[in-house]
């Protein structure tokens, strides 16, 4: 997947570009980040972690089934947003705004997907393709966002990374999980920008 990512910014034709990596995509920023740092100016590694290390917490198989099952509003609700009726409130909304989409949409993510991507994480997890051991060596400007309460890549690993870069800031959002920028949008973006700009 990221050596995807480098085709893509080669066909581009884009020396360095400052990376967003959400969740799976926060792995493969890292890995970029590592193998390609000149490629990079800035990061934001969002609702992701560092793999497996000291101070972090495994991911939770039994979300990762969840995970797998096909998407419904319900389903996004009790995995990306917290049990509370604000965050549930901008979780439907959310929805809403996935609905209104028009022209092309990309499929949803099912079976030999799905399965791709857990193992992904799971390999990431157990620290096969981490990048723990060795985040004292990104020496990029990182900001690393998530939900205070994130179900998914759990919050603890947020702390783990902000703490293991050199580097870098960290924001929790409250009252969120998994989907917090998509809750957060606008503040998010907010907070983005001014990193990006500063």
């Amino acid at each position: 997947m990221a050596q995807h990512a480098l085709d893509f910014l080669d066909a581009l034709g884009l020396s360095q570009v400052d990376l967003l990596g959400f969740s799976l995509g926060g792995y493969i920023a890292q890995h970029l980040a590592l193998h390609h740092p000149q490629r990079f100016r800035r990061l934001i590694l969002a609702g992701t972690g560092p793999g497996k290390g000291e101070g972090t917490q495994d991911l939770n198989p039994t979300i990762l089934d969840a995970a797998a099952l096909p998407p419904s509003r319900n389903g996004l609700l009790q995995l990306f947003f917290e049990p509370t009726e604000t965050s549930r409130a901008a979780g439907a909304a959310f929805w809403d705004r996935l609905q209104r989409r028009a022209g092309e949409r990309d499929p949803s993510l099912v079976g030999p997907g799905v399965q791709a991507q857990r193992t992904a994480l799971t390999r990431w997890d157990r620290n096969e393709d981490a990048a723990y051991p060795h985040l004292r060596e990104i020496a990029h400007p990182v900001l690393v966002a998530g939900g205070s309460h994130d179900l998914i890549i759990p919050t603890v690993n947020s702390f783990v990374l902000a703490r293991q870069l050199p580097n870098a800031q960290l924001i929790l959002y409250p009252d969120s999980g998994h989907g917090f920028l998509f809750q957060y949008h606008t503040l998010f973006g907010k907070h983005a920008t001014l990193f990006l700009e500063s």
